[in-house]
C-alpha cells in the first residue's frame, strides 16, 4: 500500500477545483455524475475536492489520478453509443488526452512507473 502523501496546497486545491470544472463542462457531466461516481454524500464542490484530497492523502497523487481516469472511463462506456452518435469523440478524446497528460505529469513528478 502506498504511504500516504502531503495534504494538497490551497493552490493545489484550487487547481483540482478549476480542473473538475473543466472536465465536467467537457464531458457534458455534471457535479450528480461526479457524486455518483466517487459515492459522496453530496453533490456540492467542497464536498467533492475533500473525497478526492482524501483519495490523495491515502494513495498518494497517482491513485488520484487513476481514479479520475477510471470514472472517465466509467463515462465513457456508459455513453459509448450516444457519444458516436452525437459526433462528441473529440470532446471525449480532448478530455482522456487531458487525464492521460495529467497522469503522466504525475509519473514525472513522483518517478512512479505505476
Amino acid at each position: 500500500m502506498p504511504s500516504p502523501s502531503l495534504p494538497l496546497s490551497t493552490d493545489q486545491l484550487d487547481d483540482l477545483q478549476a480542473f473538475l470544472k473543466d472536465w465536467l463542462r467537457h464531458t457534458g457531466r455534471t457535479q450528480a455524475d461526479l457524486r455518483r461516481a466517487l459515492r459522496t454524500s453530496s453533490i456540492r464542490m467542497p464536498v467533492l475536492i475533500e473525497e478526492l484530497q482524501r483519495i490523495h492523502n491515502e494513495q498518494g497523487l497517482t491513485a488520484l489520478a487513476q481514479r479520475l481516469c477510471g470514472i472517465e472511463d466509467l463515462w465513457h462506456n456508459e455513453d459509448s453509443g450516444s457519444v458516436e452518435c452525437s459526433g462528441g469523440s473529440e470532446l471525449l478524446d480532448e478530455s482522456l488526452g487531458q487525464l492521460d497528460l495529467l497522469l503522466e505529469q504525475i509519473r514525472l513528478e513522483t518517478g512512479s512507473d505505476a
